[in-house]
């Protein structure tokens, strides 16, 4: 392949901002062109400044501080031989222009210059920094590599201008050469490479200097081409003027349809592709098919915001042919942190375009790179999702499964990251989709993201993983079994991205009763009564298919019953006249399965469904329904209620016999009580009704007394407590109906606590 020639808009090489330095305009600084005819937004002009890095302690480190700048977003570290590699130590911070505050260390990677055969120099990664006017750089060589640090060795700093959208679902455009600004000017080819040292010029009060960039060494006019790069019959440098087509000639590559729906593509012109800086003619890969996907990130900062996406691939497509001499953009495609995909090296992005991402291997793949640095921490699901769809798209165009294994023969000698080595022309079994260390030795993608390949693999590839059924709205779930009326919703998951699902079918028994699009969580259905079993299907972008497993669902009408009608009793505990205590009773049962039992009057309260009984309370003299309502799981109901009234009896109103005193105390029923000591005197009450408790006063000093229900014993009561006790229902007894009843207290004159107080009964009718 030739040596690219380079247009530039505006031919300057000018001393600006840092002495020494070199600033190297891209023409216009003009934010962005009127709209061209066609309506899609013109080219942004990029501006590069580069500051050569004087090298110390025989040449084993570098560094840079400049508190001035011109205005730059993104910055590389560059030097003259483009083989060359950096296993040391490359750290920027930068100064926040407005704020002025210092980032960070930022880390660069070493390896990042090396991925299109003709390349003039060697760099790292392009690193996005942000808006910066400030900047300093430290470089260590570790002598693994070399002893010494490359030679040429620069900091690159570029202003990628203001706008492009970036939006939308754009059509990709192939790609568009404007020609240079003037017709007059004629590409300056010294454009990137130092200026002659003018001379010593004393500096402002206000500059630093630094080291001017050593000279480098023009490269040879026809560098050896790689085994993986295009045929010579391909036109290496079209003319300024020329227009090469984004399709495909009659005898250049055709874009076969593919197995996978195409993403939505920001294009060149979308993001603001200043054509004129790569105006040759696209390469295409020699056998016209892509064998597999070499997935990238940029190993810059993630510190961007999404409406920052085409200013980084501005950025970096500068750095790529501006800083490092390649003809275009290294990538095929690019994507930001919220999933949206930007066309990358021109050509036409459903063609077999040849990029310069993956050295020696770039002939048979097409490369994707996330923009950001993913060593620590993965890239978002957004990001994950649309380089699966783009690696689906493009595979499926050539009948590649994303997750098998392909054959791709080396177009140069090479080593991997964790040591594979191989030689020019061999053969190398490697994923069809796969990480950039696996055919090169750097840390791209980085760990966290190349930990997400498997991932990406599956969601490419299909089918649908991780599909469930989460729950049945409409039914009530008891154990693995779901009952309803007969309407349902069933919500699923699936952990799969909706993007690569074509569509959701529920299935009752087997068969499809309803679907829904690749986007959706919940169909509903109407069912049949009986047991059914119900799975959600779904479709892959590949047509693929995966069945959740089967949740069985009953549908039921049957209402639940009351086997055992609802009873209330007077309990113990302390009378209140607007509180009596009473317990419920009940048995609820169903012939599917019972979910609950609510109490609806007098107040309100659910119980589960093996609760039989409830601790409540009553007002004294007042007629009191309790209603219950039991429900099964499948939303069917029945009713049952009980009515009673609580009726206080006085203890004056009691037949006595023996020796009582009245007492009097506000704690008392009524204010009064009786009171005896005296040995078999008695107290006698009759009443109608079906439940019946003895209300007392208790201390430490109280005593005992027998009671006798209709002229029979039935208890011995001991009233002794050790806290004091007023309006305690001490005994109760209940019948299964209601009728009339004596109930006789007779005291038994305790030794040593003969006393027994009462403050009446309380019976309920």
């Amino acid at each position: 392949m030739g040596r690219s020639r380079y247009i530039w808009g505006t031919a300057a090489v000018v001393s600006a901002g840092l002495v020494g330095g070199l600033v190297l305009s891209g023409g216009s600084d003009q934010p962005g062109r009127s709209p061209d005819h066609d309506g899609r937004p013109g080219p942004v002009r990029s501006q590069a400044h580069t500051a050569a890095l004087p090298t110390a302690d025989h040449g084993t480190r570098a560094a840079l501080k400049q508190e001035r700048t011109e205005p730059f977003s993104m910055l590389g570290i560059t030097w003259s031989d483009p083989a060359a590699r950096i296993t040391g130590t490359i750290e920027a911070r930068t100064r926040a222009a407005g704020s002025g505050q210092w980032s960070d260390w930022l880390r660069l990677d070493g390896n990042g210059g090396q991925g299109e055969a003709g390349a003039q120099r060697g760099g790292t990664e392009p690193a996005w920094v942000g808006p910066s006017d400030g900047v300093e750089v430290r470089v260590t060589a570790d002598g693994r590599t070399s002893d010494r640090l490359p030679a040429g060795l620069r900091l690159d700093m570029i202003d990628p201008g203001k706008g492009g959208s970036g939006g939308g679902a754009m059509e990709p455009a192939g790609y568009r050469v404007d020609g240079p600004a003037d017709p007059a000017e004629s590409p300056d080819p010294t454009e990137g490479e130092p200026a002659e040292d003018p001379g010593p010029t004393a500096p402002a009060d206000d500059e630093e200097t630094t080291a001017p960039v050593e000279p480098e060494p023009e490269p040879p006019a026809e560098p050896t081409p790689s085994s993986e790069e295009p045929t010579p019959s391909e036109p290496a440098s079209p003319p300024p003027s020329a227009t090469p087509s984004p399709s495909a000639s009659a005898t250049g590559p055709t874009a076969p349809p593919s197995t996978a729906p195409r993403p939505a593509i920001v294009s060149r012109a979308g993001w603001g592709a200043d054509e004129s800086i790569s105006p040759e003619e696209p390469g295409y890969l020699p056998g016209g098919k892509i064998k597999a996907v070499v997935v990238h990130h940029t190993a810059e900062s993630n510190n961007y915001t999404c409406a920052d996406g085409p200013a980084v691939v501005r950025g970096i497509y500068a750095y790529h042919v501006r800083q490092l001499k390649w003809k275009d953009l290294g990538y095929n495609f690019l994507v930001d942190k919220c999933g949206k995909v930007y066309e990358g090296r021109k050509g036409g992005v459903d063609l077999p375009v040849m990029g310069a991402h993956a050295f020696g291997f770039n002939s048979e793949t097409t490369g994707i790179s996330i923009l950001g640095t993913y060593t620590d921490v993965a890239p978002s699901n957004a990001a994950l999702t649309s380089v699966a769809r783009i690696a689906a798209w493009k595979l499926g165009q050539y009948g590649v499964n994303p997750a098998g294994t392909v054959t791709l023969t080396a177009g140069d000698s090479g080593r991997s990251y964790t040591g594979t080595t191989w030689a020019k022309g061999a053969k190398m079994s490697l994923p069809a989709l796969h990480g950039h260390r696996d055919n090169y030795n750097t840390q791209c993608p980085g760990n966290a993201y190349y930990a997400k390949l498997p991932t990406l693999r599956s969601w490419a590839a299909g089918p649908v993983k991780g599909l469930t059924i989460k729950s049945v709205t409409g039914a009530g779930l008891s154990g693995t079994t779901y009952y309803t009326k007969a309407a349902i919703t069933v919500n699923w998951a699936a952990t799969t991205p909706s993007a690569l699902i074509s569509k959701y079918e529920l299935l009752v028994d087997g068969k499809p009763v309803a679907t829904a699009a690749g986007t959706a969580t919940s169909a509903k259905a109407t069912l049949a009564l009986g047991s059914h079993q119900i799975q959600v299907r779904a479709t892959h972008q590949s047509g693929k298919t995966a069945t959740s497993a089967a949740a069985t669902v009953v549908a039921e009408t049957t209402a639940p019953t009351f086997p055992t009608k609802p009873k209330a009793a007077l309990r113990t505990g302390t009378v209140n006249t607007t509180a009596v205590p009473v317990t419920l009773s009940w048995k609820a049962s169903d012939d599917a399965a019972l979910k609950e039992v609510r109490l609806t009057a007098p107040t309100t309260a659910t119980y589960g469904p093996a609760t039989t009984s409830a601790k409540l309370t009553a007002k004294s003299g007042t007629a009191t329904t309790w209603s219950l309502t039991a429900r099964d799981q499948a939303g069917n109901t029945g009713t049952a209620a009980v009515s009673g009234t609580p009726v206080i009896v006085q203890e004056t109103s009691a037949t006595k016999a023996g020796t009582w005193t009245s007492k009097s105390s506000t704690s008392y029923l009524g204010g009064k009580s009786l009171t005896s000591s005296t040995k078999n005197a008695s107290l006698t009450w009759t009443f109608t009704g079906r439940s019946v408790a003895w209300l007392v006063s208790r201390a430490a000093t109280s005593g005992q007394a027998h009671i006798y229900v209709d002229g029979t014993k039935t208890a011995t009561v001991d009233l002794k407590s050790a806290t004091t006790k007023y309006r305690d229902a001490i005994w109760t007894k209940t019948w299964s109906t209601s009728a009339k009843h004596t109930i006789k207290v007779v005291v038994v004159g305790t030794s040593g606590r003969p006393a027994v107080t009462t403050d009446g009964i309380v019976y309920l009718k």
